[in-house]
């Protein structure tokens, strides 16, 4: 079968998300920072200290919930933004009527189902910090020697948070874009894509070995022992070019 591609050359990501990108770990990042001001505000490694600690940080993190909503709706909505550029940009060459179902594709489900993704993560910044302090308190507890190493860990915790939203907000930009091609490029008849990476050293060497490959939509590989399609793995920065039949 004779495929077409939309621009083999590109060698990044032609969704422009960078932005969006940057937005997304400040916003997130201002979570991790209150998580690590509620924490430092009792004694580290106090275990009386710590089932307060662990509610307080239940309490915002449903009390994150609108924000989260209205936060990832920004997101969500830049990053559509940008796919749709980037199918109009990437689109004159394919026919009239296939260039309309692109760009007229549905989305909602796809985005209903990453916003609620969104939102479940930016609330559980608090909460596995929670779980981590109090993981770090029964430690200490069982070992009375590593007490100060432990009240140190249990210290870095807001770092750790926010080494953990930064992480969030990297793969989920990047999730999005994927998300959404795949929403459009199936909806006008795509049945897989193109693995591409970024092409320098960063990139992992399991997923270097992907690239050029063709992937079926309805069959993400696994890598490294998580499942997920080009630019939906934790800190992967490849995109799917999507194939279309003749």
């Amino acid at each position: 079968m004779h495929v077409r591609t939309t621009d083999r050359k590109k060698r990044r990501n032609p969704v422009r998300t960078s932005r969006a990108e940057r937005e997304y770990v400040s916003a997130l990042s201002q979570v991790a920072q209150q998580v690590g001001r509620i924490i430092n505000g009792f004694p580290p490694g106090d275990p009386a200290a710590e089932p307060t600690i662990s509610q307080m940080l239940g309490r915002y993190s449903e009390a994150l919930n609108d924000w989260a909503v209205r936060t990832a709706s920004r997101m969500l909505r830049d990053v559509n933004a940008q796919d749709l550029a980037t199918w109009r940009r990437h689109s004159e060459q394919m026919s009239l009527a296939l260039r309309r179902e692109i760009l007229t594709a549905p989305t909602g489900n796809a985005m209903r189902g990453l916003l609620a993704i969104q939102v479940d993560l930016i609330k559980s910044i608090p909460t596995e910090a929670a779980a981590r302090v109090h993981q770090l308190t029964q430690e200490g507890l069982l070992e009375s020697t590593r007490a100060s190493e432990i009240a140190k860990e249990i210290m870095r915790s807001g770092e750790v948070a926010e080494s953990r939203a930064q992480l969030i907000a990297r793969t989920e930009v990047s999730r999005t874009a994927a998300t959404l091609t795949e929403a459009r490029a199936r909806a006008a008849g795509s049945l897989g894509y193109i693995w591409r990476t970024s092409g320098d050293s960063d990139v992992r060497s399991s997923h270097h070995r992907m690239n050029g490959q063709y992937v079926r939509w309805d069959s993400p590989p696994t890598l490294d022992k998580l499942t997920g399609h080009a630019g939906c793995l934790p800190n992967c920065r490849c995109y799917p070019e999507p194939v279309f039949p003749d």
